[in-house]
């Protein structure tokens, strides 16, 4: 079992910037694929951005890219994402997932472990 605990949201102005963590514990995350998503009231849960378990694979969303980074610490069994110019339309609640699966997926129903979700909220 993975269990896997996000932090890092909060309220920010538009073009602000927040970084999200996502501590892992009970198994080393270091062969899982580790992904984000996030779920905004009334919507569909979505994928977010992705990450390879060595690193240099990454996927993104096309509403986000170039403007999210994700980045994972094996070592410390953690996964990040930092989030630049942010939007309104960034509101949601995010996501950390792990995954079995060695692939950049971006399906809720290909990762195994969920975190419990925390609050982003970008105002206007």
């Amino acid at each position: 079992q993975v269990q896997l605990v996000g932090s890092g949201g909060g309220l920010v102005q538009a073009g602000g910037s927040l970084r999200l963590s996502c501590a892992a514990s009970g198994r080393n995350i270091s062969s899982y694929t580790m992904g984000w998503f996030r779920q905004a009231q009334g919507k569909e849960r979505e994928f977010v951005a992705a990450i390879l378990w060595k690193g240099a694979n990454t996927n993104y969303a096309d509403s986000v890219k170039g403007r999210f980074t994700i980045s994972r610490d094996n070592a410390k069994n953690t996964v990040s994402l930092q989030m630049n110019s942010l939007k309104p339309e960034d509101t949601a609640v995010y996501y950390c997932a792990a995954s079995r699966n060695l692939a950049l997926i971006t399906t809720t129903h290909n990762y195994d472990y969920w975190g419990q979700g925390t609050q982003v909220t970008v105002s206007s």
